[in-house]
């Protein structure tokens, strides 16, 4: 049995990290560290490291004089961050089948299970397991530097992933993607699972720019 233990930085930033992608902590509301500091017990400096790694991450914004702030979901953000995953991860989810085994198999196999099974879990939880489920397909190609940008760009669309799923039908559609793309992929066939997988991110992508551009 592993131990993982966290900073306490990073144990804040997981909380608040946690809070603005379930929408506790609303878009462009601002994060009163005083209030926020003393709710959670701990003293400023942890705090002040969490909400550096939050602005690195692209989910809040400081201002001279001002603090920090949660940046809203905007259409640009999300044009650009699908943008970039229709250019690496389609090509990175084909390698994986490539070179996936047995093992790994079972893995993405659990990985979607997981997803689907936390329908009625907490939205930063499906976030999560969508993240690891797309992960899963990307890492037995044994490309580090991949795979660490394709979970980069999984964690800057979270906020975005909840949003999309928020109209009906939008589960079931997501069920049926995520199931072609790992049949296709335990079937090893990479070509059929870059083509799933564009048409997933892509689908996705237009349905945020009309969401959030009002269209």
């Amino acid at each position: 049995m592993s131990i993982v233990v966290r900073t306490l930085s990073e144990q804040v930033f997981a909380i608040v990290r946690e809070r603005i992608v379930d929408g506790s902590i609303r878009p462009e509301a601002a994060i009163r560290q005083d209030a926020l500091a003393a709710e959670l017990g701990v003293s400023k400096i942890p705090l002040r490291e969490a909400l550096a790694r939050l602005e690195h991450e692209g989910l809040i914004q400081g201002q001279a004089n001002r603090g920090y702030s949660v940046l809203p979901l905007s259409a640009a953000q999300a044009d650009e961050i699908y943008g970039l995953r229709l250019a690496i991860e389609p090509a990175a989810a084909a390698a994986g089948a490539a070179s996936a085994d047995d093992a790994a198999h079972r893995h993405a196999e659990a990985a979607l299970a997981a997803l689907e099974d936390a329908r009625d879990s907490t939205a930063s939880e499906i976030a999560v397991r969508h993240r690891q489920f797309h992960l899963a397909l990307v890492r037995p190609a044994g490309r580090p530097l991949t795979t660490d940008l394709v979970e980069r760009l999984a964690m800057l669309a979270e906020r975005y992933v909840i949003a999309h799923m928020q109209p009906d039908g939008r589960y079931a559609r997501a069920d049926r993607e995520h199931r072609d793309m790992l049949d296709s992929w335990i079937a090893g066939d990479a070509g059929a699972v870059e083509q799933a997988m564009i048409r997933h991110l892509a689908s996705t992508r237009a349905d945020l720019q009309a969401e959030l551009r009002g269209g």
